[in-house]
């Protein structure tokens, strides 16, 4: 029998690791991302004090269209970077959340880049 590797314990411990090295701070924060299938969603974190400070995704009643897809993820980056930049943060850390920087991860990376945030 062909036993099959889960790969979403396998991008867990990927982001454990990344986790073990990266961190956001007040002047710094985490913009931290997390894709499914269907939907794509990024937050900004300040690890030191627990607290999410901006959120966007594609689950919300402000999103229309699909949002499983590189236009969405560019969007996604765009609206965050421009919630981020109202609340004074310009400069995050980014956390891929263990999965590979391609498709739409690198897509939502670029949109926050083109909305103003630096990293």
């Amino acid at each position: 029998m062909v036993s099959r590797k889960d790969s979403n314990l396998a991008r867990l411990k990927r982001h454990k690791r990344i986790r073990s090295k990266i961190s956001g701070t007040a002047a710094r924060p985490r913009l931290a991302v997390y894709r499914s299938n269907a939907n794509i969603s990024a937050q900004i974190i300040d690890d030191v004090a627990g607290k999410t400070l901006v959120a966007a995704s594609t689950y919300g009643d402000s999103f229309e269209g699909n949002g499983g897809n590189k236009v969405a993820a560019r969007a996604i980056g765009k609206l965050i970077a421009e919630r981020a930049i109202e609340k004074g943060i310009t400069e995050v850390v980014f956390d891929r959340g263990g999965y590979v920087y391609h498709g739409r991860v690198s897509e939502l990376a670029e949109g926050a880049r083109e909305g103003g945030l630096k990293f």
